[in-house]
């Protein structure tokens, strides 16, 4: 494969994403998802920016390929997209030990902009952060609870920037409790309530380590009646009691949430742990995926979600 197939598949894409997008209320959507093996890139589009992220392979960095190639596609996608090449963001997967904390700062721009989905507004981060402060890959499931919020006691765990929160807000959810352990993203999550209308003090923020939250609230549980549960595959911190690793953990975790899930209620869960082996027997689990996805990502094992049922 060349530089011109990957012209070609990224000029393909771009005419019916740019369409499709429109169609769906996005300004933030993914182009090119690692379509073609040779050229291991995602191409994503942020409001007039657009993110290049790569997974470089073994033999590009065993020959010394990877930066040669780079810029051959960093200069495609600027032609073909016609995006000045100082409004394209790069960031590069590197392979890591289990056990690297995510989400981790790489610098401090604070060059922040405002993103739309699904007449939402979203405040992202292109240069700061390896994440970009908006999930994309959730937004079917995020949809789901703006859906079913109505009313509702929400409950969402491991928050990160709170998208899940807006939505249920947004959906008439009664009242919303967004637990995480970054007091930046707790900020950015409030930020993004304010964002769309929606900062009330029904919506509370709570910064701590969520195991030990879900664990404490057993002793007098709160009940919720529509839960989303996103941990990460792996999570350390000095805050933290030990740690979390969501293929050990998830049965115990599941389990203690459900406790606060009241009948009849609706709990979400997901991981983007590829090698995830679920363990929810006696669980009235309906796997979602691939249907959770979105279209525009064509690469399907990026996460699994299940809906649970009490």
């Amino acid at each position: 494969m060349t530089t011109s197939d990957f012209e070609n598949r990224l000029r393909k894409n771009a005419r019916h994403a740019r369409k499709w997008a429109k169609g769906q209320q996005l300004t933030a959507y993914r182009i090119y998802d690692r379509d073609i093996p040779e050229y291991p890139y995602a191409v994503d589009a942020y409001a007039d920016r657009l993110l290049l992220v790569e997974w470089p392979s073994r033999k590009a960095r065993r020959t010394g390929t990877v930066e040669t190639q780079r810029a051959a596609v960093l200069d495609a996608v600027s032609r073909v997209l016609e995006v000045a090449p100082e409004r394209i963001y790069t960031k590069t997967h590197e392979p890591q030990p289990w056990g690297r904390a995510q989400y981790g700062r790489e610098a401090r721009s604070e060059e922040r902009f405002v993103v739309e989905e699904q007449r939402l507004k979203f405040w992202v981060n292109l240069r700061d952060y390896l994440d970009t402060g908006l999930f994309m890959d959730h937004r079917v499931t995020r949809a789901r609870v703006r859906g079913e919020a109505r009313g509702k006691r929400f409950l969402n765990l491991f928050a990160y920037t709170g998208a899940f929160t807006v939505y249920a807000a947004a959906g008439g959810a009664s009242t919303t409790t967004t637990v995480d352990l970054s007091a930046p993203y707790l900020d950015w999550a409030e930020d993004n309530l304010v964002l769309n209308g929606l900062g009330d003090p029904k919506h509370q923020l709570i910064r701590g380590d969520v195991v030990a939250w879900v664990a404490a609230q057993l002793e007098a549980p709160a009940t919720y009646d529509l839960i989303v549960l996103d941990p990460p595959s792996f999570s350390t911190s000095k805050r933290m009691e030990g740690s979390f690793n969501v293929q050990r953990d998830h049965p115990r975790l599941l389990g203690q949430v459900l406790e606060l899930l009241a009948p009849g209620g609706t709990l979400y869960f997901s991981t983007n742990f590829l090698g995830f082996e679920p363990r929810l027997d006696g669980l009235e689990a309906e796997e979602l995926t691939p249907g959770s996805i979105p279209e525009d990502f064509r690469r399907k094992e990026i996460h699994r979600c299940w809906r649970i049922s009490k």
